[in-house]
């Protein structure tokens, strides 16, 4: 069981070299690891389609959801076109059952700093100083009126962070900007900061929600995110685990 895991890890080539990580788990923690990956990966089909991505590229556009405006009736734009490949609420691979992905992951084909990434929604956007691949932008809920809400934006940079990819309109230390839903914030990367593992080109994006003082809370914990589904108008929650692309239904 052990072998055929790692073998699947392998196969992801956005992760194969993530695959030393999980050989050095596996190699302390033991099946017990492997059984938790394993029934994670069991409630999503997301790492398949990745791995399709990054090893046929002749066929990504088979996979692509391509955006130039927000699905009929939704109040948000995708941000960047391509695979929506980890879904909200998704187990898959680098996450797990207990620690689910916060967000959508969009891989966008072409290098590094030549895919566009889009404002989803009107709002003020802020750029703390010592983020290099990430903005965020205050919203007022378009589905709750009053309500204060934020959408995220990460892996803007190269693989490396010596090179950002935010658009040059927002330099860190920016602060409540106002754009319009449309507006350039930058291109995909491959910034993963410290972790081990390289992410592949795409975009995170979230919808975070606000601290009691209107601030925004930690985007890494699902717990203080929403399912962008109804602001998208698409179906990129994992229940159901949706086939690829995602449309517009």
């Amino acid at each position: 069981m052990l072998s055929r895991l790692f073998q699947r890890w392998r196969k992801l080539a956005w992760w194969k070299q993530g695959s030393i990580v999980l050989a050095g788990m596996l190699g302390t923690a033991g099946s017990g690891i492997a059984a938790l990956v394993l029934y994670s990966q069991s409630l999503t089909d997301s790492n398949d389609y990745i791995g399709q991505w990054f090893d046929d590229p002749a066929h990504r556009a088979d996979l692509t959801t391509t955006r130039r405006e927000p699905c009929p009736g939704a109040p948000f734009l995708l941000p960047s076109n391509g695979l929506i490949g980890l879904l909200w609420n998704d187990p898959g691979l680098p996450y797990n059952f207990f620690r689910r992905h916060s967000g959508i992951d969009i891989f966008g084909d072409g290098a590094a700093g030549s895919v566009p990434v889009v404002a989803a929604y009107d709002g003020a956007l802020t750029r703390l100083p010592d983020w290099k691949a990430t903005v965020i932008i205050r919203h007022d809920d378009p589905l709750q009126p009053g309500r204060t809400i934020w959408t995220y934006y990460t892996h803007m940079a190269s693989r490396d962070g010596k090179t950002s990819y935010v658009a040059e309109t927002f330099p860190p230390g920016t602060n409540e900007v106002w754009v319009e839903q449309g507006t350039l914030l930058g291109y995909q990367g491959e910034y993963s900061g410290n972790s081990l593992a390289p992410v592949g080109l795409h975009v995170h994006f979230s919808v975070v929600k606000s601290e009691p003082d209107g601030s925004f809370k930690n985007e890494a914990r699902i717990k203080n995110t929403l399912d962008p589904s109804p602001y998208l108008g698409m179906h990129v929650n994992i229940k159901g685990k949706p086939a690829r692309p995602i449309q517009c239904p």
